[in-house]
């Protein structure tokens, strides 16, 4: 059986729960203009921006390569919880399992959180662990907080 983990983190926001929610949610086709450096492309394959298990393809650079990923979306609202479950692309290359879940908290007034969870498995024991991508989700959730707040 091949390696799994777990990555937790979390990342402070500014602004809103629900306006970060709102902007993972249904708007992700704005990610290419706000942070552009991160994020090239985001196209519909199935269903709706704002629709529950609709699939996306990103198109994104990590690590300095240009990469692909397929994600089908599951919504949470009640716990403004977003998850992305991995289907194909680059990181599906070395992972078998690769779910991304976003929950955005809003603990009081001043102190909102974006709390990042990876659940990974690799496909070989040969195949490095996803920590490189775990430092690129934060990144970008990160670098989205600033667009967030001019919105």
């Amino acid at each position: 059986m091949a390696t799994s983990g777990t990555y937790v983190t979390e990342v402070p926001l500014k602004g809103s729960a629900d306006k970060h929610y709102k902007r993972w949610r249904d708007e992700n086709h704005l990610f290419p203009d706000a942070i552009g450096h991160h994020i090239q492309g985001v196209t519909v394959h199935d269903g709706e921006w704002d629709s529950h298990e609709a699939i996306k393809i990103w198109n994104y650079t990590c690590d300095g390569k240009p990469e692909v990923f397929k994600e089908r979306k599951d919504i949470d609202d009640e716990n403004m919880v977003i998850t992305f479950r991995g289907l194909e692309g680059h990181v599906m290359e070395q992972l078998k399992v690769y779910d991304l879940i976003y929950q955005f908290s809003q603990k009081s007034p001043d102190d909102i959180v974006c709390k990042i969870t990876m659940i990974w498995e690799k496909r070989t024991d040969d195949s490095p662990e996803p920590s490189n991508y775990m430092k690129f989700l934060k990144s970008v959730v990160a670098d989205m907080d600033e667009h967030v707040l001019k919105a």
